[in-house]
C-alpha cells in the first residue's frame, strides 16, 4: 500500500516505489491519496510550512483540486482516490506503473481451509456462554 500520495510532493514518486516494491517480492499495489480530516489538516499544513515553504501554496491548490475545492472530502469513494484532472491523473500513472512492473494482479484470495479451532483446555466458547445466558 503506497500512501499517503501527496499531490505536488510526492506523487512522482510512485512509479519508483512500485518498481521497488516489485522488486522486492510485491504481487500487487494499492494507493491512498492524502486523507486531511478534523485537525489533521492544521497539523499538516503546519508540517508543510516548516519544511516544505516554498512549496505550500503549490501542494495545497493541488490537494484542494482533488477533493472539490476543499482539503478534505469525506465522501465514500472520494475519499480514498479523489476527484478532477489531477487525481484521476495520479490513477492513470499508478495503473500504468502497476502494469508496467507486474503489480496490476489482483491479489490472492484468503482461503480459511487450514483453519482450526484452537482447543485450549478450561477456554471458553461463544457457545458456553450463550447457553449460560
Amino acid at each position: 500500500m503506497t500512501e499517503p500520495v501527496i499531490p505536488g510532493l510526492n506523487d512522482e514518486e510512485l512509479p519508483h516505489l512500485l518498481q521497488a516494491a516489485a522488486r522486492s517480492g510485491a504481487t500487487s499495489a494499492g494507493y491512498i491519496l492524502l486523507r486531511l480530516p478534523h485537525q489533521i489538516k492544521e497539523l499538516f499544513l503546519d508540517w508543510m510550512k516548516r519544511h516544505f515553504p516554498q512549496r505550500l501554496t503549490r501542494v495545497q491548490g493541488l490537494i484542494q483540486g482533488t477533493r472539490g475545492g476543499r482539503l478534505y472530502d469525506s465522501r465514500h469513494g472520494a475519499r480514498m482516490r479523489g476527484c478532477g484532472h489531477f487525481a484521476e491523473q495520479i490513477g492513470r500513472m499508478f495503473e500504468v506503473s502497476c502494469r508496467r512492473y507486474g503489480l496490476a494482479r489482483q491479489p490472492r484470495s484468503l482461503s480459511s481451509e487450514m483453519f482450526t479451532k484452537p482447543t485450549i483446555d478450561g477456554q471458553m466458547t461463544f457457545e458456553s456462554i450463550a447457553s449460560e445466558a
